[in-house]
């Protein structure tokens, strides 16, 4: 009897740990697919959202209207929709063409018959670089 004990606290601890790794795997994907979803969105917006007029003059700026706009379709776009997020706009300098900005999300489990709650929030600073051509 008391190797049938053992043997079923084996397998309870098993599954037991098989859930963490499942659990925690999911958040450590999430984190890393919003950070380069962030990262890729940020960037193209902030090309799409380049004043041409004023880059023939030889002036780097990008429209703040623009930028946000760009950058809330292609976030709907590609993000994933079983998910709620949240985008804070820090800061938008059009010249330099700096941005400040944070997604959050929010993964849960109710596996445990507690509510497990993680926040994860990406925060990036992106400053767009581009070559001068002088004509």
């Amino acid at each position: 009897m008391k190797e049938a004990i053992w043997g079923w606290a084996v397998v309870f601890v098993g599954i037991v740990a098989i859930f963490f790794v499942y659990f925690f795997q999911n958040v450590t994907n999430t984190d890393e697919h919003n950070y380069n979803l962030l990262k890729d969105v940020t960037e193209a917006a902030m090309l799409d959202a380049v004043d041409r007029a004023a880059y023939s003059r030889g002036i780097i700026m990008i429209d703040r209207e623009k930028f946000v706009e760009n950058f809330t379709r292609r976030f709907a776009e590609s993000a994933t929709l079983s998910r709620t997020y949240v985008i804070k706009i820090y800061d938008v300098n059009e010249t330099p063409p700096k941005v400040s900005l944070e997604v959050s999300s929010t993964e849960s489990t109710t596996a445990t018959g507690e509510v497990l709650t993680f926040d994860i929030s990406n925060r990036l600073d992106a400053i767009l670089e581009t070559p001068y051509i002088d004509e």
